[in-house]
């Protein structure tokens, strides 16, 4: 559940940056860079948000005790 929870998270984060990276794009260059810009970035936030949630929900290597009893 964390996973999915971590994944739309990191998701509206990437999307956002997309969009608004895209308006300014937009705004400098043309419509038709804004769309190349946006769905570059949206595709490759789709990828880091995966590696991202992976790794943040990842489990934590268990400490192992080298004292004999």
């Amino acid at each position: 559940m964390k996973l999915i929870v971590y994944y739309l998270v990191f998701m509206v984060v990437g999307d956002l940056s997309a969009y608004f990276l895209g308006l300014i794009t937009e705004r400098t260059f043309g419509s038709q860079p804004r769309l190349i810009v946006f769905l570059t970035l949206y595709f490759l936030f789709l990828w880091l948000a995966w590696l991202l949630a992976v790794w943040v929900t990842q489990p934590k290597p268990a400490l192992v005790s080298t004292e004999s009893v």
